[in-house]
């Protein structure tokens, strides 16, 4: 995807916003690629093992990791089964894993198949000095433990287990169990939502910092005891997989340390995507787990860059790519591979290698529960242009959305033309009463005027105030909003739903509350706010459109200071700029309203 491949070059935090315009095409200075080692099998059919992690590791990344690779064992297989298997002695492993450490050392690493108790000793071993090394920042790991082959056959003897449990489990930053593998690790089967929660709690006391339990197999699959429900038959309709992180994964890179958001994984998080019925899914577990370790890598390489002399992209998006990002990035990634796989031999056939993703059709969704098959969604919007051709009867999201924090400046725009909407913020008051007077007078003037009123934060208020047209969360209030039951409130008192979004992760919980529309911020560098995340830039405004379904609008915020600001960001494909300064400080509000509209045309 060539477009992704060109992120835009952040001159610096004082130079106008405008320039981020011009920077588009800019070719940054060459900088290598991040290293991913995967530590795995030889597939000679080519659809899983190594042949897979190296595809995955460079299409996904689109060139920005390498990846290298030391062999655990090598078999001789196609697309009907394997037929042999050959682990080479233990000495070679080890001198693969010395010889690439010392020229080549990875920022990344997977670890697949690990059949005997030797090797899976070895890399443990391995890890361990890497982890305890402290002149060198320990790599980021991911363990796919594959035991078990999609049809439920064992291929490691319990002493292999065991030695991976012990020896490699406590330096994995993630393990991704499929169910039959979970299952194997447990000692029990996994019949319901609930359960397969249960043991992602117990994988993680194992040692490994996070745990995902894969939901390519249904909870239907290989237990003839399980009883249908909607509970079980959730797991039919979608793809679901489970993640939990400890309290110390979770808290890096966390905007706000002391409030939660949905989609942070110590919660625990479900991530959804649509079941493609296709028995085209050879190597579904080896891409999963090195797409995830590549699209780590992805924001540490950027996270390295920023501020040095290295020339970094300062992308907000790529920078906050954590770990719950990365299983989001990587579920798209394998989702797209799996709708595009055809057969090649007599048997199944491997997911297809693509790209970063591009695609809302693929992009999952973090649910709030996994038993839930569907959710009512907010009250549904236009964007403006595609009112223009559309027979929906669904209001039309103005073109700017001014956001003011007094009810002064609500009454002067109420009556300025070209105000469709307006969303009223508190800065300088938590007092309840205060902002439900201030609510109740700024819906009032808004309702003479045939104005929308937008409440940020403040979702109670809004409620009991009456006369407003929607609420906007941001992703800490979004969680405390759901852990209170507002959601449903929300929806039960017919206001539309706004949702700030920063990060691939939270793109994923604004898609799973189905909201009215969502924004993504701070485009530009900005001093409205102390903002905890970097400017995303033109880019990912363009990859925002493109991850969200065309059906919910696109509000971009953060430093659109002016009409000029505001076309770039039309022709990056935002239905709406959301300003602030834009208004408030210009000269003449009327004359800078009419610019802005016409430069969001």
């Amino acid at each position: 995807m060539v477009a992704f491949l060109r992120f835009l070059f952040t001159l610096s935090t004082t130079i106008l916003p405008f320039a981020y315009a011009f920077a588009a095409d800019i070719q940054m200075p060459p900088r290598p690629p991040s290293i991913v080692l995967t530590i795995a099998g030889s597939d000679s059919g080519g659809g899983a093992g190594i042949q897979a992690d190296l595809k995955a590791i460079h299409t996904i990344s689109g060139g920005k990791c390498h990846g290298c690779s030391a062999i655990t064992c090598l078999t001789a297989q196609n697309s009907c089964g394997v037929t042999s298997v050959h682990s080479p002695p233990v000495e070679f492993l080890r001198s693969q894993l010395l010889a690439v450490e010392e020229d080549l050392y990875p920022s990344a690493v997977k670890i697949g198949m690990l059949g005997t108790k030797e090797l899976a000793d070895e890399v443990g071993s391995w890890l361990r000095k890497l982890k305890e090394n402290g002149d060198k920042r320990a790599p980021f790991v991911v363990c796919d433990p594959v035991m078990i082959t999609t049809s439920g056959h064992k291929l490691v003897d319990d002493t292999a287990k065991v030695a991976m449990i012990e020896k490699v489990f406590p330096y994995a930053d993630l393990v991704t169990p499929n169910k039959f593998e979970a299952e194997e690790l447990l000692g029990k089967t996994l019949c319901t939502p609930q359960d397969v929660e249960d043991g992602a709690r117990a994988i993680l006391a194992m040692g490994p910092r996070a745990v995902i339990i894969k939901g390519g197999h249904s909870l239907l699959e290989g237990n003839n005891k399980v009883v249908e429900s909607e509970e079980t038959n959730a797991s039919v309709g979608y793809a679901q997989d489970y993640l939990l992180l400890s309290d110390e994964s979770a808290a890096e890179g966390k905007p706000v340390k002391d409030k939660a958001r949905l989609c942070d994984g110590s919660r625990g998080v479900w991530i959804r995507n649509d079941r493609y019925d296709s028995a085209h899914t050879h190597g579904t577990g080896c891409t999963l787990s090195s797409a995830i370790a590549s699209a780590w890598a992805m924001g540490q390489r950027e996270r390295d860059a920023v501020g040095s002399a290295k020339g970094g992209e300062n992308i907000g998006a790529l920078c906050a790519m954590r770990l719950v990002d990365a299983c989001c990035v990587a579920k798209a990634y394998v989702n797209a591979g799996i709708a595009r796989g055809v057969q090649l031999g007599k048997g199944p056939g491997p997911v297809v290698h693509t790209g970063f993703p591009d695609s809302y059709k693929n992009f999952p969704t973090i649910e709030l529960s996994a038993s839930s098959t569907s959710m009512s969604s907010f009250p549904a919007m236009q964007s403006y242009h595609s009112a223009k051709s559309s027979s929906s009867s669904a209001p039309a999201l103005g073109r700017i959305l001014p956001i003011v924090d007094t009810v002064e400046w609500i009454e002067q725009l109420v009556s300025t033309p070209g105000i469709e909407d307006v969303q009223l913020r508190f800065k300088d008051t938590t007092d309840y009463n205060v902002i439900l007077d201030r609510i109740k007078r700024s819906s009032a003037l808004c309702q003479s005027a045939g104005v929308r009123l937008w409440i940020n934060d403040y979702w109670k208020a809004a409620i009991e105030a009456g006369g407003c047209f929607g609420i906007h969360l941001g992703q800490e209030d979004l969680a405390s909003c759901v852990d209170d039951g507002g959601l449903d409130l929300i929806r039960d008192a017919g206001l539309a739903f706004g949702v700030s979004t920063h990060s691939y992760s939270e793109l994923c919980a604004a898609l799973g509350v189905r909201p009215s529309y969502i924004s993504l911020g701070p485009v530009f560098s900005t001093q409205s706010k102390d903002v905890k995340f970097d400017p995303q830039g033109l880019e990912t405004v363009r990859q925002w459109r493109s991850l969200i379904p065309p059906t919910i609008p696109l509000i971009a915020i953060g430093g659109i200071g002016n009409a000029d600001v505001a076309k770039v960001v039309r022709g990056a494909g935002a239905e709406c700029s959301a300003v602030i300064g834009a208004v408030t400080k210009a000269n003449d509000v009327k004359k800078a309203v009419a610019d802005l509209n016409a430069a969001m045309e």
